[in-house]
């Protein structure tokens, strides 16, 4: 059986590993900003799976196919954005050459679209980097049964698109998360504070993170300072971040509850992960040994 969300809450060695994967998510964004601001924001993070899964067959869809009408109606049918900011995503997409046009596929009416290597390389990564971190947690296999077969990334990656999508968990984690996460690059951010932890005391109200250069993360992140402050200010109303004075530029701490609330994301986030690979690849090798 794959792991589930409770199992990833009770086991410390997860947040650990979860702390290495906002790491690897900064490092991404630093290779490919263009790409990896496509993961900093959720309404953003939803779209991109969503194309992928229509383009690779969203289950319970009756045909493959991504086309411009097709992804407005579906994201809009699944409160994901509105008409005009899924039009805008595309025409992005398009101009960022993240996505292009099937040759010889389109006619008037319809312009089929697929994700280009770039994006899919990039999405592929992101889906690495989730399969290492189950796979040193447990022993498993996962990456490397994938990286073995030439279609497995598009038979997982539509599973976890639609789990995704269809869990509150995930899309609703806790006030402060989605404080971050829905705006413009704030799950950057949310990411950034989070890699600061050295180590987590889960019974203590409060985790110090050192002090914070706010030019640093504007800078990263290509964040305003008025965005940054307003954001940053919102998550000290809620009690979630703080400062040793003076403001801004003492040592900072981030609640118990705010590093809670990441972490129970993550761990519903890769229970999915986990969910759809062992959908597709069967159960991890070294589980099923030890079942045996």
């Amino acid at each position: 059986m794959p792991h589930k969300a409770e199992d990833f809450l009770r086991n410390d060695a997860f947040f650990v590993a979860v702390l290495h994967c906002a790491q690897e998510m900064l490092a991404i964004y630093r290779e490919s900003p263009r790409i990896a601001s496509i993961f900093a924001a959720q309404q953003r993070w939803l779209m991109a799976h969503s194309g992928f899964a229509l383009h690779y067959g969203y289950p319970g869809e009756p045909k493959r196919a991504l086309y411009s009408g097709r992804f407005i109606s579906f994201v809009v049918s699944h409160k994901i954005a509105s008409r005009n900011t899924a039009a805008a995503f595309i025409q992005e997409m398009l101009a960022y050459r993240f996505l292009q046009l099937i040759e010889g596929a389109s006619d008037k009416r319809t312009r089929l679209l697929e994700p280009t290597e770039t994006a899919a390389e990039h999405f592929f990564k992101w889906l690495a980097t989730h399969l290492a971190i189950l796979d040193h947690l447990d022993g498993g296999s996962r990456l490397e049964q994938t990286m073995a077969d030439p279609l497995a990334f598009a038979r997982i990656q539509p599973l976890i698109a639609k789990a995704i999508i269809d869990s509150d968990a995930v899309r609703d984690p806790g006030a402060t998360y989605n404080l971050f996460n829905w705006a413009n690059s704030g799950g950057l951010v949310m990411d950034y504070l989070m890699s600061r932890i050295s180590s987590f005391d889960r019974t203590a109200e409060r985790v110090d993170i050192g002090t914070l250069s706010l030019k640093e993360i504007r800078d990263q992140f290509m964040i305003s300072n008025t965005h940054l402050k307003r954001l940053l200010a919102q998550a000290a109303e809620l009690g979630s971040i703080g400062w040793e004075l003076p403001h801004y530029k003492g040592k900072v701490w981030l609640s118990r509850a705010f590093v809670m609330e990441y972490w129970g994301y993550q761990a519903a986030k890769f229970a999915v992960v986990d969910t759809a690979a062992e959908a597709v690849l069967g159960p991890s090798i070294a589980r099923a040994a030890k079942r045996g």
